[in-house]
C-alpha cells in the first residue's frame, strides 16, 4: 500500500486501467487531480479545451473511433452540466466514455449553501446520461470505483459510466491499494437458441441481417456469416462501414425498405431495430432473431421469434460455425443487389446540391478516413448516400441528433487517429 492522495489515487487507477489520454478543462475543484495529472504527464496526455461540452464530445469522437474509452474531467455544477450534451449523445450511440467530475467539498454537499458551482442531487442527475455513477468518498475508495467504472462501461452494452470526488478528497493523503483491471465478461449466447438461429438461417431463401453500433467490433464474423447465406447487410447509420459500401451486401436503409418486405428470415445485430419496425411494418409468418448484448433491448420494440442475449463477436462467430450444417449452396445474389444499390444510388443523386457536397468530400477522403456527419442536410444526405469503407469510419449523433456536436467529436477522432484524416 502507498501513501497517496485521493487525486493521485484516480489518477494511478486510471493508469492502470490503460488510460493514456485524456479531455479536460481545469478548475478550482480539481487542483489536486492536476497535480498528480502533471506527475504523469509522460504518461498520460491532456488535452485542454475551451467549454466543458468540448470534453465529452472529444472523449466519445475518440472512444467510437477507437474502440478504447474516452476520458473527460470537468469541474462539478455548470462544468458537468455543460459536459452532459456530450455524454447523453455517448449514451445514445453505445459509447465508452468515463466522465470524471469535481463536487464542492465534501462536508458541504447536500446543504444548499450556494458554495461555487454546487447543484442539488448532482450525482443522482447523471443518471440520466450514464449507466452507472459513483462518488469516491475517501481516496482508498478510488481504486475500487475506476475497476468497477471500466468493468460497469464495457460489459454487456457499452455506455459511459461517471465518477465524482470532493477537492478535500483529492487533496487528502491515505494509504491507498491500486487494483489490476478486472476481467470483463463476454456472452456467447444460450447455445440451443443459437443452434435454432442457424437452423432458420441455413433454412431461409430470403434471409435479410439489419445491424447497428453494436456490430463494429464483429465485422469480420458479420461478412463471413453474410457472404455464407447470401444475405444483404442493411446497416442503419450507426452501423455504416461494418461492411465496405464496396461489397455488393452492403445496402443502405433505402434498399432495407424494400428488402425488408420480401424478408423470410430477420437477424438484427446491436440494433433496437426502431425505424424498421415503426415504419416498414412486420410480418406474423417471419422469422425474427435479435441479438443484443442488452437483455433489455431484446423485444423492446418487437417480440422476436428468437431472442440471443450474446456479445456480436462471440454470438456471430457461434452462428458462423452453426450455420454451415444447415445451408445449402447458394446462387450468388451479386448481380440482384448490385443493381438495387445502383437504382436507389440515382434516386438519392437527384437530391442536389446536398449530393454532390457529399461526393466532393468522399473524393478527397482516403478510404480509412473518417466523417463526422454533423445535423446538416450533407450529414442527412450523407447517412445513407456516403460510401463507407471500413468500421468505426462514420460518425453520427444517434438519436440524441445533438446539434453542433461534430467539430468537437471530430477533434475527439483526430487525437484518436492521428494518421488517418478526419
Amino acid at each position: 500500500m502507498a501513501q497517496l492522495t485521493g487525486g493521485q489515487a484516480m489518477v494511478q487507477s486510471l493508469k492502470k486501467h490503460g488510460v493514456d489520454t485524456m479531455f479536460v478543462l481545469p478548475g478550482v475543484q480539481l487542483d489536486n487531480i492536476f497535480d498528480a495529472l502533471y506527475d504523469e504527464q509522460d504518461s498520460i496526455a491532456l488535452y485542454h479545451t475551451r467549454h466543458e461540452q468540448a470534453t465529452s464530445y472529444m472523449a466519445d469522437g475518440y472512444a467510437r473511433t477507437t474502440g478504447k474509452p474516452g476520458v473527460c474531467l470537468v469541474v462539478p455544477g455548470p462544468g458537468l452540466l455543460n459536459a452532459m450534451a456530450g455524454l447523453s449523445t455517448a449514451y445514445a450511440t453505445n459509447s465508452p466514455v468515463l466522465s470524471i467530475s469535481g463536487q464542492i467539498q465534501s462536508d458541504l454537499i447536500g446543504f444548499g449553501r450556494g458554495v461555487l458551482h454546487e447543484i442539488p442531487n448532482q450525482l443522482e442527475m447523471m443518471a440520466s446520461v450514464t449507466k452507472w455513477a459513483a462518488r469516491a468518498n475517501n481516496p482508498e475508495d478510488a481504486p475500487a470505483l475506476v475497476r468497477e467504472a471500466f468493468q460497469r462501461m464495457l460489459s454487456g452494452r457499452p455506455r459511459p459510466v461517471h465518477l465524482e470526488m470532493a477537492p478535500d478528497i483529492m487533496g487528502k493523503l491515505a494509504e491507498v491499494s491500486l487494483l489490476d483491471p478486472a476481467d470483463v465478461p463476454v456472452e456467447s449466447g444460450d447455445p440451443d437458441k443459437l443452434e435454432a438461429a442457424a437452423k432458420a438461417l441455413g433454412e431461409s431463401t430470403k434471409p435479410v441481417i439489419f445491424v447497428g453500433g453494436g456490430v463494429m467490433d464483429a465485422t469480420e464474423e458479420l461478412l463471413a456469416l453474410a457472404e455464407m447465406i447470401q444475405a444483404p447487410v442493411v446497416m442503419s447509420s450507426n452501423g455504416r462501414g461494418a461492411v465496405s459500401s464496396r461489397h455488393y451486401l452492403a445496402q443502405n436503409m433505402l434498399a432495407g425498405r424494400e428488402l425488408w418486405k420480401d424478408a423470410d428470415v430477420i437477424l438484427a445485430v446491436g440494433t433496437r431495430l426502431s425505424q424498421p419496425l415503426a415504419q416498414w411494418g412486420t410480418d406474423p409468418d417471419w422469422t425474427l432473431i435479435q441479438m443484443d448484448a442488452d437483455e433489455e433491448e431484446i423485444g423492446r420494440n418487437h417480440e422476436p421469434t428468437i431472442g440471443i442475449l450474446a456479445n456480436a463477436k462471440a454470438g456471430l462467430a457461434e452462428l458462423v460455425e452453426r450455420t454451415g450444417k444447415y445451408n445449402s449452396k447458394r446462387e450468388s445474389r451479386e448481380d440482384e443487389l448490385t443493381a438495387l444499390h445502383g437504382r436507389l444510388d440515382d434516386l438519392l443523386h437527384e437530391i442536389q446540391p446536398q449530393a454532390a457536397f457529399a461526393d466532393a468530400v468522399r473524393a478527397e477522403l482516403p478510404d480509412d478516413g473518417i466523417l463526422v456527419a454533423e445535423s446538416t442536410q450533407v450529414g442527412y444526405w450523407s447517412s445513407n448516400g456516403f460510401p463507407v469503407y471500413n468500421p468505426r469510419s462514420y460518425l453520427t449523433s444517434g438519436y440524441q441528433g445533438t446539434l453542433g456536436y461534430g467539430f468537437a467529436t471530430a477533434l475527439g477522432a483526430q487525437v484518436g487517429n492521428p494518421d488517418k484524416r478526419v
